[in-house]
C-alpha cells in the first residue's frame, strides 16, 4: 500500500491544491492534522479533504478553532483561529471536533498523530525521532509494534520541518507542512509512504505564493502570515 502523506495545511488552499495535483499514484490520503490556522482559506480546506475522504487526525490549530480557544501567546495564530471560526459553519466545526489525536490506518500498520505520541503539543523534530517513538504510539493505541502486522511506521506533523528516519521497529516520518513550511524551502511538503517496504519520499512542489500573500492581507490578517511563506519560516 502506498500513501500521500500530508500535514499542516494550514488554510493554505493554493498550496493544498498545488500537492494534490502533483501527487503520484496512491491508495489512499493521510493528513498529520492542522487543516486549519493562519491562512485564508479554512473552509476551502476542510471541504477538499473531506471531498476527498482523507484520513485525518487532530492538529493543536483545529483543536482551538473546533473548541473556540486561542492562541493569547501568539497574535499570528490568534487571529488565524478567529478567522476560521467565523468562515466555518457549523458542520465543518463539527468535523473538526470529532477528528481524534491519533488514529491507525493501513489495516493498523501505520500510526498517526500530529505531535508526540504521549503529548500531542509537543514538537517532535526529524532529530528526536527514534524507534522508541513507533512503540509509544502503538501503545497509546492499543496495538502491538511491528509484531504479526502491527504498527510499523509512524506519521508525525507540527514541526513544519520535512523528515523521515528509519529504524529496527520502523520507520518515523513528517511530510513537512503544506501551507506553511517552516524548513527554508518555500514549497510546499508532502510525502509518500510505501508501508510495505517501509520507504519514504520526500516531495515538494512550488505554488504561488504570491497569490497566497495577497489573499491574507485581502482576508485581513496579519501581514506576517503571508510574508514568512516566502521565506520558508
Amino acid at each position: 500500500m502506498r500513501l500521500g502523506l500530508l500535514s499542516d495545511v494550514h488554510g493554505n488552499r493554493i498550496a493544498l491544491a498545488a500537492v494534490l495535483e502533483d501527487m503520484p499514484p496512491v491508495d489512499a490520503l493521510v493528513c498529520a492534522g492542522d487543516v486549519v490556522g493562519y491562512g485564508p482559506w479554512p473552509a476551502e480546506c476542510v471541504a477538499t479533504l473531506r471531498e476527498r475522504d482523507v484520513t485525518t487526525v487532530s492538529g493543536n490549530h483545529d483543536r482551538a478553532v473546533a473548541d473556540g480557544t486561542g492562541f493569547r501567546f501568539n497574535a499570528m495564530a490568534d487571529a488565524g483561529v478567529t478567522y476560521a471560526r467565523e468562515a466555518l459553519d457549523d458542520d465543518a466545526l463539527a468535523w473538526l471536533a470529532a477528528l481524534p489525536d491519533r488514529r491507525l490506518v493501513a489495516d493498523g500498520r501505520v500510526a498517526v498523530a500530529h505531535g508526540h505520541p504521549d503529548d500531542r503539543d509537543r514538537y517532535t523534530y526529524p532529530d528526536d525521532f527514534s524507534g522508541d517513538l513507533i512503540e509509544r504510539a502503538a501503545d497509546r493505541l492499543g496495538v502491538d509494534p511491528g509484531v504479526d502486522g502491527g504498527v510499523d511506521a509512524l506519521v508525525l506533523g507540527h514541526t513544519h520541518v520535512q523528515g523521515h528516519r528509519t529504524f529496527d521497529e520502523g520507520v518515523v516520518v513528517n511530510p513537512g507542512s503544506v501551507g506553511q513550511p517552516r524548513d527554508g524551502d518555500p514549497r510546499a511538503a508532502y510525502a509518500v509512504l510505501d508501508v510495505a517496504e517501509r520507504e519514504v519520499e520526500e516531495r515538494r512542489v512550488g505554488y504561488d505564493v504570491e497569490r497566497v500573500a495577497e489573499a491574507v492581507a485581502d482576508a485581513g490578517l496579519p501581514e506576517r502570515i503571508g510574508s514568512r511563506l516566502f521565506e520558508g519560516e
